[in-house]
């Protein structure tokens, strides 16, 4: 399939986090379709085998804790020996948590969604810096979330989380200002994956409701979104947060 694009990504290598399923997993579609060279990192090793399976050499995957320090310092030191390089970061890795009233949150839940969503963001991030300023190109790509902005009930920590990767996001470009290297998130809205076959019809109908466009962003979207953010053709932003939620969240 021609996207315009077919070898942008020749001799990069880039490494996408949660890169096993859902956006990630499309986002290492494409990359490895227009040229990259990606490592692979999940906490699910069926899924990282059937990625495998999917792409052969073009990827390293590794079963990774993205919220353990040590884990991410050795994972890049074996991602990094793998093709001597690292130009692109794709931060997909997270889950959405418990689902109540915050009071009814445990100090472990909350706890668990701060360690992967915001501190996984970070460790990957801090440990790919120096191959990013050392190319004296890069580019990091955060997946937040619509509701950094809303806020919507019932998804405290999440929302908690996402807000972080957000102002996390805009600190990094700065101090990343000039280096070569751009930092940018994608806030996305309701995104068609397989955990939207989770939610209820009613949930289902009071999603789309909230959404101008009436119907849920695809994977494809998302990843031409992102692999756009990862590319040469984006070189004026960073810093920003870019939104992919079909109107609801302007």
């Amino acid at each position: 399939m021609s996207n315009g694009h077919s070898l942008r990504f020749q001799d990069r290598v880039a490494l996408v986090t949660g890169g096993a399923s859902g956006i990630g997993l499309a986002v290492v579609d494409r990359l490895v379709r227009e040229g990259a060279r990606v490592a692979v990192w999940d906490i699910d090793g069926g899924k990282l085998a059937r990625c495998h399976a999917r792409h052969g050499d073009r990827v390293l995957v590794q079963t990774v804790d993205v919220g353990d320090a040590a884990a991410i310092e050795a994972a890049m030191v074996e991602t990094v020996a793998r093709w001597q390089r690292l130009d692109i970061l794709v931060n997909g890795a997270g889950i959405v948590g418990p689902n109540g009233p915050f009071w009814e949150t445990e100090v472990a839940q909350w706890e668990r969604v701060v360690r992967i969503n915001l501190t996984g963001s970070f460790l990957a991030s801090r440990a790919a810096t120096p191959h990013l300023r050392h190319n004296g190109w890069g580019r990091i790509v955060n997946i937040a979330s619509v509701t950094a902005n809303e806020g919507p009930r019932h998804l405290g920590p999440y929302a908690a989380t996402k807000a972080g990767v957000v102002g996390l996001t805009k600190s990094m470009g700065k101090d990343l200002a000039g280096s070569g290297v751009l930092v940018n998130a994608i806030t996305p809205a309701l995104i068609a994956t397989e955990l939207l076959e989770q939610l209820t019809p009613e949930y289902m109908a009071a999603a789309l409701a909230r959404i101008p466009l009436g119907r849920p962003g695809t994977l494809d979207e998302a990843a031409a979104l992102v692999t756009w953010l990862c590319s040469e053709e984006c070189s004026f932003s960073t810093g920003a947060s870019y939104d992919l939620s079909g109107g609801r969240g302007v």
